[in-house]
């Protein structure tokens, strides 16, 4: 079995006594899609910080494929937007790069119109382009994307989840993901981990939407609201929806996931807080 890319071992973090990462466990394979859900304050992001490396824990351990290259998306866009500045200067402000560089990717992500434009001045959708642009210029083996479709409307979400796929399809490369943004993301993904400090289920995003740990976390009338989804994919998944090796050509043909399973992962039952907003 191919080694992960990268995988959290037991990971325990407490600020202040109060955990934020209780014993967890998880990985992330290559050319697998893999979301993050949960509530706010969850601890999502905390954990995506100590598998990147830029957050110690208190106990557990990161172990990351050598070489190993990331391209981060972060929540939030931390620049000045008043200070003047054009995408196509922000984006050689971390990554020395050629403008055909620059311009190839802005292109690849439907976004080369505004490569003079000043990053104050872009929409919503225009900006995580651009963020995500910034990110592919790394080549990355893992792109990771915290809440990548904030600030985009319903239409632009869609588009985005869409380029992700594609990405995902034309690079090789995976992609973890973390988003609020349900009924979307359930169609864009291959495996669902709803996480509350820790692992409360995962799996396949048809398994993990009846399981009654994601039930309790987000309501049974949201949790019914999210439909069956389609996604052309050129892989196989294992039981617990990890991607396998599979027979080495493009199925291409929809599959429809519409049948019940009973292979979850879950956890010991804890005490949970719902969904806010």
């Amino acid at each position: 079995m191919t080694a992960p890319l990268i995988e959290g071992q037991g990971l325990t973090l407490s600020f202040g006594g109060e955990a934020v990462l209780d014993d967890v466990s998880l990985s992330i394979a290559k050319g697998e899609i893999m979301t993050l859900i949960g509530p706010n304050g969850a601890g999502k992001s905390t954990l995506v910080k100590v598998l990147l490396g830029l957050q110690s824990v208190n106990a557990g351990r990161v172990i990351r494929k050598p070489g190993l290259r990331v391209g981060y998306v972060p929540q939030k866009l931390a620049i000045d937007r008043v200070l003047p500045m054009t995408v196509k200067r922000f984006l050689n402000l971390t990554h020395h790069c050629s403008l055909a560089e620059r311009i190839e990717v802005l292109d690849h992500v439907g976004a080369r119109h505004v490569l003079n434009s000043q990053i104050g001045d872009l929409s919503g959708g225009e900006t995580q382009r651009v963020m995500l642009a910034r990110a592919l210029l790394r080549k990355p083996d893992l792109l990771v994307l915290d809440e990548p479709a904030q600030g985009v409307d319903v239409t632009g979400q869609a588009e985005l989840y869409r380029l992700i796929e594609t990405i995902r399809k034309e690079q090789g490369c995976a992609v973890l993901m973390i988003s609020h943004d349900l009924h979307l993301v359930m169609a864009k993904t291959d495996r669902v981990v709803c996480f509350n400090r820790h692992v409360c289920c995962s799996g396949l995003p048809e398994t993990v939407r009846q399981h009654p740990e994601y039930r309790s976390l987000f309501g049974y009338r949201a949790a019914d609201a999210i439909g069956i989804y389609h996604h052309e994919h050129d892989h196989e998944h294992d039981i617990s929806g990890q991607v396998v090796d599979g027979c080495g050509h493009d199925h291409g043909h929809h599959h429809d996931h519409s049948h019940n399973h009973t292979h979850a992962h879950t956890s010991a039952p804890r005490a949970k807080e719902h969904l806010n907003g």
